[in-house]
């Protein structure tokens, strides 16, 4: 009877066969060989950044947007606290607001200064809280989302390749009609094909250092962000 650790290594991990068989060297080799490319294949996706999750947006049959359950392990952009673009807009709390996009289309900004197809950018809001624990002053988020959208770059499926969805506590979400105001908002004032990057300080300068800005948002800015600006950092950040 083997009950000791040193017998049930040696009876089991020495190259040897239940039938007591010993396995060529060569063979042994290429056993080890495959083994360790597969460990190495499996390190190196997760090392390099290889998105476990779809690379893009995924739909029902019905067309309906699917929330990716992964999005808070994203690329974050930025946070806004009590934004809002009409003056007549009055709320009776505070709320934060913040972005993410998928990492395959960050990379690709970095490269390009653009956002490539399939780009989803996703704005979670949440409820703003003043007094808790230890804070005395100023706010904090609140662990309750109270709303998430979706501005997504799908230019097979969509009339100008954008489109925004409203997932009202769903995890799949129609898309908002193309009469709605945040259309004609974003293609008025967006810096970028469309999207807020004035509003993410970590892709302006690389916009700006690559020329991508919307002629009109640079126009509208005064020419401020003519001299292409240096981006801070090898990734832009």
């Amino acid at each position: 009877m083997t009950t000791s650790l040193g017998s049930k290594v040696g009876g089991f991990c020495r190259g040897r066969t239940p039938a007591g068989r010993r396995i060529p060297l060569s063979v042994r080799m290429r056993q080890g060989s495959t083994v360790l490319a597969a460990v190495l294949l499996s390190w190196g996706s997760a090392a390099f950044g290889q998105d476990p999750q779809p690379p893009g947006p995924a739909y029902t049959a019905a067309g309906l947007l699917q929330l990716p359950g992964s999005y808070r392990e994203w690329i974050f952009l930025s946070a806004g606290f009590d934004m809002s673009y009409r003056p007549d807009m009055k709320m009776g709390h505070h709320l934060f607001d913040n972005v993410f996009v998928n990492p395959g289309a960050y990379r690709d900004f970095l490269r390009t200064g653009t956002w490539p197809d399939k780009t989803m950018l996703v704005l979670e809001i949440r409820r703003a809280q003043g007094k808790g624990s230890i804070n005395v002053s100023g706010n904090y988020q609140d662990s309750d989302v109270v709303g998430v959208e979706v501005h997504v770059k799908d230019e097979a499926r969509f009339p100008g390749s954008w489109a925004f969805f409203a997932f009202g506590g769903k995890s799949v979400a129609k898309m908002i009609d193309r009469t709605a105001d945040c259309y004609s908002c974003h293609a008025q004032h967006a810096a970028l094909d469309t999207t807020f990057v004035q509003f993410y300080p970590t892709l302006l300068p690389i916009a700006q250092s690559k020329g991508t800005l919307s002629p009109a948002w640079r126009a509208g800015n005064g020419g401020a962000v003519d001299e292409p600006a240096k981006a801070v950092g090898h990734d832009g950040r």
